[in-house]
């Protein structure tokens, strides 16, 4: 009787370590979240980078796999695909898939502006304004993209319509520095290191600056919600401690930006991302800090920017009712302490 009661006391605290292993094991593994960055060499999405760096993830007791993909509109893919957790990309996507009826949304809004420049060839001294690009090539990261739609609207502010220009996909960094040396493009929009590379050499002119808040509203007509980190609505619903804590390191992170001078920021990122040009990195960095945002708030009328934007020129959008309350939400960023 004795023996029996041993091995089943035995056969008991087994089962309860093992289910408290496998409990632990499934907890660690819903810690563990894959996030898609549209490019994170690029100062536009410096945040993702630079919270890893700061040790911001591991404080809250994630393990975050940064993955990196050239074009917004990919990334946006594997978020539909499931291949991800979040996307750290544009806000116009949210807007974007809810008039296809799938609703994603902004959980930290990293920026406040595009952090985009328009560059015109040095080749084509004639280019002076947008209106002169009429029949020219211009190039964006992607069919579909952010910088596809902002290039058609930009475009139409100017009076050309969307058969007047030609937009063709040419990524970002070298891809598109060798569409402009070889005359594929005559003009395109890229984000930093890009922009200061081209201005160094003297390959490349800014013809509109959307770093700025001032050079976005003069542009666009208001403050621009760009770099976001955004997640399928139904997953943040269904993870919201994970969300929280992801919210947490961002936002400690945007706080550091706001408090620390570019070449502090510069010391805490790969030295790869300088593209062999530290001083231009921190220069590019100083220039365009202001887009992102100091505490991941969404800006109250940037919204209604991007869907005047999409409205105009996004097939999808075009004609539908989109209800912006549900493309993002402050509940995790208004709790960061």
């Amino acid at each position: 009787m004795r023996s029996s009661r041993t091995l089943f006391h035995t056969v008991a605290l087994s089962l309860v370590i093992s289910a408290a292993s496998l409990s632990a094991t499934a907890a660690h593994a819903a810690d563990k979240i894959s996030i898609m960055v549209g490019g994170y060499e690029k100062q536009i999405y410096l945040p993702a980078k630079l919270a890893e760096s700061l040790g911001y993830f591991k404080d809250e007791g994630l393990e975050v796999d940064l993955l990196n993909e050239s074009a917004g509109v990919d990334a946006e893919n594997q978020l539909l695909a499931g291949a991800v957790q979040g996307v750290v990309g544009f806000y116009d996507h949210c807007v974007d898939l809810q008039a296809k009826g799938k609703f994603i949304k902004s959980v930290v809004q990293f920026s406040q502006a595009p952090g985009e420049v328009e560059l015109v060839s040095t080749k084509h001294p004639e280019l002076k304004s947008f209106a002169d690009l009429k029949g020219k090539s211009l190039g964006v990261t992607g069919l579909g993209s952010s910088t596809n739609f902002l290039t058609l609207y930009m475009a139409s502010k100017h009076g050309l319509s969307p058969s007047d220009i030609s937009t063709v996909p040419v990524g970002a960094g070298q891809t598109f520095i060798a569409a402009m040396q070889q005359d594929a493009i005559q003009a395109g929009m890229t984000t930093e290191p890009t922009i200061s590379r081209m201005l160094k050499t003297g390959e490349a002119s800014i013809l509109v600056d959307l770093r700025t808040l001032k050079g976005t509203e003069e542009a666009l007509g208001g403050t621009y919600p760009a770099a976001s980190l955004y997640m399928d609505a139904a997953w943040v619903d269904a993870h919201k401690e994970d969300v929280q804590k992801l919210a947490n390191a961002f936002v400690k992170t945007l706080r550091f930006i706001n408090t620390h001078s570019a070449a502090e920021i510069a010391d805490k990122m790969p030295k790869d991302f300088y593209v062999g040009d530290k001083d231009g990195y921190i220069k590019a960095l100083d220039a365009g800090k202001e887009m992102f945002t100091p505490d991941g708030v969404m800006p109250e009328d940037g919204p209604k920017t991007v869907l005047a934007v999409l409205s105009a020129f996004s097939k999808n959008v075009k004609g539908k009712t989109i209800d912006l309350s549900k493309t993002y939400t402050t509940e995790f960023v208004k709790n960061v302490k």
